[in-house]
C-alpha cells in the first residue's frame, strides 16, 4: 500500500472517532516549533505541582508521521490516567475518571481524593537530605486502537501543552473555542 493512501486511511479513521473535528499533518517546521514549545512548557511549573514531563508528546515525536487533531466536548479521552504525579520515580497521585474507582478510593484511609484526582498519602511528601525532590507532572502516552490499519505500527497519542495547543490551532486556522482541544498522534509505516 502506498504511503499517501495509508495516511489518508488513518486520517479517515481519526475523523470517524466521536468528537473529532479536524486533522492536520505536521510538517518539519511544525515538528521543530512544537518540540521547542514543549521543551519550554516542560520547564514551567504545572498547576503549581511541579515540573512537567509530557511523555505522550515525546513518544509521538519518535514516530515517522505526526497528525494533530481537534476535538469537541463529545470526545472521550482514552482510558487510564491522563496526569500522573511522580516523585523519586514513584507514583504519588493520578487522575481517575471511573466513578466506581473514585468511590473505592474515598473509603481508603491512605488515599486523599480531590475531585477526580487522587493522592497516595503514604507516598508524599518525601524528603532526602535538606530538600524534597520536586514533583513531576507526567502526561503519559496513550493508545489509540481506533486508527489501527494495515501498513502502520507503533501508534501513540499525546496531549500537547497549552503553548503547543495554541500553535496547532493557529496553524489550522482555528479560534480557541470552549470545549475544544487538540491531540497529537504518531505512527510508523510497517
Amino acid at each position: 500500500m502506498e504511503c499517501n493512501t495509508i495516511i489518508e486511511d488513518v486520517l479517515c479513521k481519526i475523523k470517524a472517532i466521536k468528537g473529532v473535528e479536524d486533522t492536520y499533518i505536521l510538517d518539519e517546521e511544525d515538528r521543530e516549533k512544537i518540540l521547542q514549545l514543549e521543551k519550554t512548557a516542560e520547564g514551567m511549573v504545572l498547576m503549581g505541582l511541579g515540573q512537567g514531563d509530557n511523555q505522550g508528546v515525546k513518544e509521538v515525536f519518535k514516530r515517522q508521521v505526526l497528525v494533530a487533531f481537534t476535538t469537541n466536548m463529545d470526545y472521550v479521552w482514552p482510558e487510564g490516567p491522563n496526569v500522573v504525579l511522580m516523585q523519586y520515580g514513584e507514583k504519588v497521585g493520578e487522575d481517575v475518571y471511573d466513578e466506581e474507582k473514585l468511590e473505592e478510593c474515598k473509603k481508603c484511609k491512605d488515599i486523599l481524593v480531590m475531585g477526580n484526582f487522587i493522592l497516595y498519602k503514604n507516598a508524599v511528601p518525601k524528603k532526602t537530605g535538606d530538600k524534597a525532590e520536586p514533583l513531576s507532572v507526567v502526561l503519559p502516552p496513550k493508545e489509540c486502537p481506533a486508527v489501527e490499519t494495515a501498513g502502520i505500527e507503533n501508534i501513540v497519542l499525546g496531549s500537547p501543552s497549552t503553548p503547543s495547543d495554541e500553535y496547532i490551532r493557529n496553524r489550522m486556522g482555528l479560534v480557541n473555542e470552549k470545549g475544544q482541544g487538540t491531540f497529537l498522534i504518531g505512527f510508523d509505516f510497517c
